[in-house]
């Protein structure tokens, strides 16, 4: 009787034990799908922040082209073409944001 106490008991802790190690190891998993998801989200402002930064070098760019040319006209439609796509562009990232 006493060695199949002996063995349940033994048996038992390392039941606990396991349970123990399970509930730790998903803590841990949770974290770090936290962890994550707020990567994840870091990297998409920063490729909404590059992808903003990209479109503001192009109008440099072409401004600094167009007043070369000197016809400001042109200049300042192509500006307000540009402003207007990422005006629209930010309008899309904000409602998929909500």
């Amino acid at each position: 009787m006493f060695d199949f106490e002996t063995t349940v008991a033994g048996i038992e802790h390392k039941v606990r034990l396991l349970a123990d190690e399970v509930a730790r190891l998903r803590t841990a998993l949770y974290e770090k799908e936290d962890q994550c998801r707020e990567l994840e989200k870091a990297l998409e402002n920063k490729e909404i922040l590059i992808n903003n930064l990209k479109e503001e070098n192009k109008v440099i760019k072409l401004g600094n082209r167009l007043t070369e040319n000197g016809n400001s006209t042109e200049l300042k439609l192509k500006i307000n073409q540009m402003i207007r796509a990422l005006d629209k562009s930010l309008e899309i990232i904000k409602n998929q944001q909500i």
